[in-house]
């Protein structure tokens, strides 16, 4: 483990904001990269049993994002090959409707542009959801505004909405994102891999 990510790992910034949430819970940052990633998947804050496992992407969510990516879990979770950096490293907790709370912006702002300096090999950035996609791209634009000028920013740049089963409805209202998105996503990610 790098010196930054030990110093993530031991982060303690949010906890009194974590024990006010309807979770009470404590920090418990997921550190997922290593300076050798060519690969960088951009997301939005760990879940509630990621929190518990230590594993990012450890849900349904994850299994998603892994068939868009067309990666096997041992390919994905490759600490020298993907780097998995969120906006927060700690899941937020839930609100008292039992709702994720959005990462805490302390999070990014004292880690993230650390860990972007630190990842030196990156080749592609994988955006997945608005948080991540407005720190890396700016502003505040709609995700699927963003997703749908894809081919703006490929190969460097893939924008994606997020894997959750929240966004069953709009992969149904947007067939373009699995029928020309996905696959271009892929060959990228694969000549990536086996480079």
């Amino acid at each position: 483990m790098t010196e930054l990510a030990q110093q993530i790992q031991e982060c303690r910034l949010c906890e009194g904001r974590f024990a006010g949430t309807a979770t009470r819970h404590r920090p418990n940052p997921v550190v997922w990269f290593r300076p050798s990633a060519r690969v960088l998947i951009a997301g939005q804050a760990p879940g509630m049993r990621v929190h518990e496992t230590g594993l990012p992407f450890n849900d349904a969510s994850g299994d998603r994002l892994r068939d868009w990516l067309g990666l096997g879990r041992d390919a994905f979770y490759d600490r020298d090959r993907v780097a998995l950096v969120p906006m927060a490293f700690c899941f937020p907790g839930y609100d008292a409707k039992g709702s994720d709370l959005p990462p805490p912006k302390v999070c990014g702002q004292t880690w993230h542009s650390k860990v972007m300096e630190s990842l030196t090999n990156l080749r592609m950035i994988v955006l997945v959801g608005g948080y991540s996609q407005s720190y890396h791209m700016g502003g505040r634009v709609p995700v699927t505004q963003r997703v749908a000028a894809w081919r703006d920013h490929a190969p460097r740049v893939f924008p994606l909405p997020h894997p959750s089963w929240r966004n069953t409805a709009w992969l149904r209202r947007n067939p373009w994102f699995e029928d020309e998105l996905v696959p271009e996503l892929r060959t990228q990610i694969q000549r990536l891999m086996n480079d």
